[in-house]
């Protein structure tokens, strides 16, 4: 599964690489977020989303953080991770591995062999996955903003014919989508 923030014009992150503008302090989207993430044992990233990430590795460190940050954080350190990378010198979380390489066809025999589901989180791993044709499903969390620019949701040039399965709408605009990828 794919599954991250996009804004309504189709970015991940924003010109000056923010994606603030995701719902980070929304409580009813953190909360729904670990209920969908509590079955992805395993999550793919490439380096700068795994940067992004380690956030969560030390949040329950942190008393004063809020039971959604809690919640949420206490989901994420649960599964593996796995860490793509040519330039990353070694991972700083639990649970997790450093590979060099991506290889579509081993990573979907490795998956398939797995009694979880498996997330691969960050556009540009993603758009690896989705050229190869290795994703079977996409969970956008749309955010009610258009950012003008930045890092693509999608990846240009590739033509997706998408089921939806589900949807739900938040209270601040968002909305999360559950697409299957049509074959």
């Amino acid at each position: 599964m794919y599954s991250m923030f996009t804004s309504l014009d189709g970015y991940a992150s924003d010109t000056s690489g923010s994606s603030d503008w995701g719902g980070a302090g929304d409580p009813e989207l953190h909360d729904f977020a670990a209920e969908q993430s509590r079955g992805f044992g395993t999550y793919l990233y490439g380096r700068r989303m795994y940067e992004t990430m380690t956030f969560w590795e030390t949040a329950l460190d942190v008393p004063d953080h809020p039971d959604f940050v809690r919640r949420f954080a206490t989901v994420w350190q649960a599964a593996t991770k796995v860490v793509y990378s040519t330039t990353l010198d070694e991972t700083t979380t639990a649970r997790t591995t450093l590979e060099r390489t991506f290889d579509p066809v081993a990573v979907r025999a490795w998956v398939d062999t797995l009694d979880h589901d498996v997330t691969i989180d960050g556009p540009t791993l993603a758009a690896h996955a989705l050229r190869a044709g290795i994703v079977d499903e996409v969970h956008p969390y749309v955010s009610p903003v258009s950012v003008g620019g930045g890092l693509p949701f999608w990846p240009e040039g590739l033509r997706l014919d998408l089921d939806l399965l589900d949807e739900h709408r938040f209270r601040g605009g968002a909305l999360w989508l559950r697409y299957a990828v049509r074959r």
